[in-house]
């Protein structure tokens, strides 16, 4: 009876070319289950899924047969980080880290290196290399099936199930948390870990239907099962061959041109103009900070008390909110700025990034900017433009001392 207690399942595998879901045991016994037809779409190219429950691993193998590796979100385990250095990279260094990883023509000898160099950090665990919901965007809207394939196998490969919780809802639970702490009252706060194995953080609530596809299972059971669900949805929907295509224009870029040639001509100082950047930020964010205030219990009339400049402090003190303000202060600063459709969604991930990452990689269209406003809000992420000077700062952060315990907050 004892020796029956102790038998569990070591292997579940869901291979697509037998059709059918297999469960070996750990005396060696298996059971086979035919497979939902449903289970792959056409458009998938994902062969076969293996789980170990003992490592709370995923193992996707594709039709082409890459393997990608993604560790799983452990029940009560908080932070899984574990003092890796979190290196935050743009979707151009993702790009030139994917031919430099595979060493085409085009990618430099100090490429190869560094590609060699990250990938042996991420195995040793020694860094994260994080995706967010910007890479999956970007890299599905890419034209050529193949290079959208290799891009997206190197993505998945090098953040290994990490992702940076969506940008939106980290600003709503830094606002939600700095009205908290103006009242006085720090309890009750929505920090979550920025940088995370945790299910469904791509994407915050508000991107989604509301509709709860968890399972009414037990607790750890139905843990369990949405972390591989998610992470298998993460994996199949990067590497899904149907294109995705150009989201809608929201009007934003033409607003904020308009808006940048205005402050232009106008005949005011720096100081002025910022003030007026900070007015059209809020009517940017009215909508947000409204509700972040409800879910707060901010009083009305106390939040008619703070203000123009209570709200501003709010943001300003809120690490990802705070760096996107600066942004947009040395953008719309610079006379002259050409606004392009793919800004906000640069701004709006960077800042994120930055407000939580040790190391961040960009052009140097986002980089100049970003690093400035870091530079006034004490911000400590270092920012680079070339993925071969970041990987020689990472080597010498990894071999200080700092480094076993990380360098900086992750939650927010």
């Amino acid at each position: 009876m004892e020796e029956k207690s102790n038998l569990h399942i070591k292997l579940i595998t869901i291979d697509r070319l037998t059709s059918c879901t297999v469960f070996i045991r750990s005396d060696g016994k298996e059971a086979r289950f035919p497979l939902d037809a449903f289970m792959f779409e056409g458009t998938s190219v994902v062969a076969r899924f293996n789980f170990t429950p003992a490592f709370a691993a995923l193992l996707a193998t594709t039709l082409a047969g890459d393997q990608i590796l993604f560790e799983l979100p452990l029940e009560g385990a908080g932070d899984q980080i574990e003092g890796r250095l979190v290196v935050y990279l743009d979707q151009n260094q993702w790009s030139l880290l994917s031919n430099a990883d595979r060493g085409t023509r085009d990618s430099s000898e100090a490429d190869r290196a560094a590609a060699r160099k990250l990938r042996e950090w991420v195995d040793q665990r020694r860094i994260v290399l994080p995706a967010s919901a910007g890479h999956y965007y970007e890299t599905g809207k890419r034209f050529s099936t193949d290079l959208r394939y290799d891009l997206g196998v190197t993505v998945l490969q090098f953040s290994r199930g990490w992702q940076m919780r969506d940008p939106l809802q980290v600003r709503r639970n830094e606002l939600h948390d700095a009205f908290r702490r103006r009242m006085n009252q720090p309890g009750s706060v929505r920090s979550a870990p920025v940088f995370t194995l945790e299910a469904n953080a791509l994407f915050s609530p508000t991107r989604l239907d509301g509709s709860d596809l968890s399972p009414r299972w037990p607790s750890e059971l139905a843990f369990q099962s949405e972390a591989l669900l998610g992470a298998s949805i993460s994996i199949d929907s990067m590497l899904d061959t149907q294109r995705v295509g150009e989201g809608p224009d929201t009007g934003w870029t033409a607003d904020s041109q308009r808006f940048s040639d205005w402050l232009d001509g106008l005949d005011r100082d720096s100081q002025q103009k910022r003030r007026a950047i900070d007015f059209h930020l809020l009517k940017d964010l009215e909508g947000e900070l409204a509700e972040e205030a409800a879910a707060a219990d901010v009083p009305r009339e106390l939040l008619r008390q703070w203000g123009f400049k209570g709200l501003v402090q709010a943001i300003g003190e809120s690490p990802a909110a705070g760096l996107f303000r600066e942004m947009l202060h040395s953008r719309h600063l610079n006379k002259g700025t050409t606004w392009r459709p793919n800004d906000l969604t640069d701004m709006v991930y960077l800042s994120c990034a930055a407000g939580y990452a040790d190391f961040v990689v960009c052009e140097r269209h986002m980089r100049d900017p970003l690093q400035h406003g870091l530079k006034r809000t004490g911000l400590s992420a270092r920012v680079y433009r070339r993925l071969s000077d970041a990987v020689v700062a990472i080597e010498e952060a990894l071999e200080a001392p700092s480094a076993q315990a990380g360098l900086r907050g992750r939650v927010g």
